[in-house]
């Protein structure tokens, strides 16, 4: 049932078929008897809800609506808990983040026209990203699409080029079928997002068709086993390595293949570098392990990648903010590239050793293949050396504000190796992953490809709500945000108190949108055109007025106290950390720049 009294938007305007079925009949109640089969159901709405139960579905985030309508009045005595968020896009970053901690497909939901445009943002991300997602939409009735009716949208035209793949519901009698068909797919393969379009009349017509268990569609299911031909033909590359290095993307983490990628490259003693979205695929804490490369990620792990000889690429499509100028990515190296996806095979780096299957079933493949570890003592000396060379460092003068990497550092001691941490898009971003030692999959979340500004609060929320339906009620949420990117999706913060989820924001207000000011100094002579944010409200009252905790800080001698405060809170927290303005994210890549040609300081830009 339903955790909140579900609310149609305010711009919806009543329409008298809501309490009837399209062919004038009255609506029919849900009722509790089963079969064989599943549950009983009468309408499509409710074959909507039986096929979701099916699936394994136990959380979605929406807002109510008139054409979705009836699939939330089949939901009020479904075991789905539905937690209603403040706009749609909230509800889609939610969902994509609940899917990432839990390793689930998210659920979201909306109601037609401006409901599921909203959801566009969101569903975008999880497409730049792979991650598993449904969104269920409705619609206007079947015989009004294409009249320009009220809150009519081409929902399927809209988002065909952002999702795995759509769907527009035909029948009460199918769509059962086609919900828990676009729900294993959004899981199947690479990951992705799917969305099914609802006609308010296919949810609400009669059916006693109980939907069937849910599959993907044909062919959508590769073999997650690498050729094994293949497979020889890399392990003796990689046994001829002089200067291998692994580097591990998100796929590792969405393919559940941390652990057969740790023991890979400990088996084989190889260092081991990450994308951002791999994060958390490999423990930093590790002698193997150089961290995260590309734009900002550290010195040590763009000179390993600069330099090697053996590239062994697992779950990464080599986006630009990865590679800077193609041709200087990894220009010395044979590349190993293992993916589940064809598409990425050579699309951006060549490779010389495709293998396409399963992250973890061929890095299992891999590792049983090859028959001696490659002679890189002396390499693993020299990137233990540029670790020595190019530390992540930042200065705390005493006449200069507090620095945000501090704050960053603070909330990693006091926390444990668990906590999962989200974050909104720019300099904030930057900081919280490069000053946090990330030791486990599924704690780092972030919006990567699609860059997503106001993607940290309704991410947290979703995370929140999944470690709790987890059975993981004590582990941290920490939210590391931008003042700019708090300022547009905060008032999911009202959630977040409605629902009592106990998680952190830290908002490092700079009072710039930082990254923009970074690239105004380095690029555009200091002209601070509109990235000047000086205008931003008190966030610690604000957070007050929301119902929440809200605290600010300003100066080094108050950010521990705030930090513990914060944590042992039972609720959520928002501190308002007033940071050094002036502060840059370092090390940086030019865009399309060598990676091993890094600035270390601003004057180098």
């Amino acid at each position: 049932m339903s955790d909140t009294a579900a609310q149609p938007r305010d711009d919806e305007a009543e329409d008298p078929d809501d309490a009837a079925n399209s062919d004038g009949s009255a609506a029919t109640d849900a009722g509790d008897p089963t079969d064989a089969d599943g549950p009983a159901v009468s309408t499509g709405a409710e074959s909507v809800v039986a096929a979701l139960e099916a699936a394994g579905a136990e959380t979605a985030f929406g807002v109510q609506g008139g054409a979705i309508m009836p699939v939330y009045d089949a939901l009020y005595d479904s075991s789905i808990r539905h937690v209603t968020m403040a706009h749609e896009q909230g509800a889609a970053h939610a969902a994509d983040a609940y899917g990432v901690v839990s390793g689930e497909p998210g659920l979201c939901m909306a109601t037609s026209g401006p409901g599921a445009t909203n959801l566009v943002t969101g569903i975008a991300d999880a497409d730049m990203d792979s991650d598993a997602m449904l969104a269920l939409t409705g619609q206007v009735p079947t015989e009004f699409v294409g009249n320009d009716a009220f809150q009519e949208t081409d929902t399927v035209g809209v988002t065909r080029p952002i999702t795995k793949h759509n769907y527009f519901a035909h029948g009460a009698d199918t769509v059962g079928d086609t919900v828990g068909e676009a729900f294993e797919l959004s899981r199947a393969g690479r990951p992705g997002p799917t969305l099914v379009d609802l006609p308010k009349d296919v949810t609400q017509d009669e059916t006693d068709e109980t939907p069937g268990p849910a599959t993907p569609p044909a062919g959508t299911d590769p073999d997650p086993n690498a050729d094994p031909d293949a497979v020889e033909e890399a392990a003796r590359a990689i046994e001829a390595a002089e200067r291998p290095v692994c580097l591990f993307g998100g796929g590792v983490i969405k393919g559940d293949a941390s652990d057969a990628a740790r023991t890979f490259a400990r088996t084989y003693g190889i260092p081991v570098t990450t994308t951002m979205p791999g994060i958390g695929s490999f423990p930093e804490d590790d002698d193997l392990c150089l961290s995260w490369a590309g734009m900002h990620g550290t010195g040590y792990a763009n000179m390993a990648i600069t330099h090697t000889d053996c590239l062994i690429a697992v779950g990464t499509r080599f986006d630009d903010r990865l590679t800077g100028g193609i041709d200087t990515f990894a220009p010395e190296a044979e590349v190993v590239h293992i993916d589940i996806d064809p598409a990425e095979i050579s699309k951006n780096v060549h490779a010389d050793y495709p293998l396409i299957g399963d992250a973890g079933r061929v890095l299992d493949q891999l590792t049983a293949a090859v028959r001696e570890a490659p002679d890189a003592e002396a390499w693993r000396e020299r990137c233990a050396e540029w670790k020595e060379t190019y530390p992540l460092t930042y200065a705390t003068p005493e006449d200069e504000p507090l620095k945000p990497q501090f704050v960053v550092e603070a909330f990693d001691e006091a926390t444990d190796d668990d906590t999962i941490v989200t974050t909104g898009v720019g300099q904030h971003q930057m900081w919280a992953s490069q000053f946090w030692t990330y030791t486990e999959p599924r704690t780092w979340i972030s919006s990567h490809g699609l860059g997503t500004m106001g993607y940290g609060v309704p991410a947290a929320v979703g995370a929140r709500v999944a470690a709790d339906a987890m059975g993981e009620p004590d582990r941290d949420v920490v939210c590391f945000d931008g003042d700019g990117s708090f300022l547009m999706t905060m008032q999911e913060l009202s959630v977040a108190v409605r629902e009592d989820l106990d998680l952190t924001i830290a908002v490092l207000n700079n009072e710039y949108i930082g990254m923009v000011r970074q690239w105004q100094d380095a690029f555009y002579e200091g002209r601070h055109m509109a990235s000047d944010y000086t205008w931003m409200p008190e966030f610690d009252k604000l957070a007050e007025a929301f119902g929440a905790l809200g605290l600010r800080v300003d100066d080094y001698d108050e950010v521990a106290p705030a930090v513990e405060e914060a944590l042992e809170y039972d609720g959520p927290a928002v501190i308002d950390f007033h940071v050094d303005p002036e502060e840059n994210v370092l090390p940086m890549v030019p865009s399309g720049g060598a990676n091993g040609k890094f600035a270390t300081a601003e004057d180098q830009l």
